[in-house]
């Protein structure tokens, strides 16, 4: 389950910070009466869809920039390789990759506790969920960086 999910938010600025403050509002009584295995599979099955699809989104997208980029610049194969790192790669990216390396952890773990329990805890379920919502919304930002990026090269 979390090697899946790992693999769909790799390749694509919020922070753990953010996630604490956010879960301050989080509620035992928002945590449903009760829930299942099933249910933290569940979550975790959503956002990887949600992963899934904001990759598959963006991913050609983006590599129809570069390609336009490298065109632009009149870049042979070896100076687009060097001169494209700047466009996945560089030090704001590393801390939105930091966040969702740190999130995919957390929810890995999470989501095998909550599915291995004999009672799962809802209350986890909530913080679970919460989780994923962020690792979506730190790809999503991400993506939009890289985004930024690229469009402002393209402009001049």
């Amino acid at each position: 389950m979390g090697g899946f999910l790992r693999r769909s938010a790799i390749g694509t600025g919020a922070s753990l910070a953010a996630f604490a403050f956010g879960c301050t509002s989080l509620r035992a009584d928002d945590a449903p009466a009760s829930c299942t295995k099933e249910d933290f599979e569940s979550v975790v099955e959503q956002a990887a869809g949600s992963l899934r699809d904001l990759n598959a989104q963006n991913r050609p997208q983006f590599q129809e920039k570069l390609r336009q980029l490298k065109e632009k610049r009149h870049w042979n194969h070896d100076e687009f390789m060097d001169k494209a790192k700047p466009f996945v790669k560089d030090d704001k990216m590393a801390v939105y990759d930091k966040t969702t390396d740190e999130l995919l952890s957390a929810i890995s773990s999470m989501g095998q506790e909550g599915a291995a329990a004999d009672t799962p805890d809802c209350t986890r379920m909530v913080e679970l969920r919460a989780r994923m919502k962020l690792l979506v919304d730190t790809q999503s930002a991400k993506w939009n960086y890289m985004f930024q990026k690229l469009d402002g090269e393209l402009a001049n």
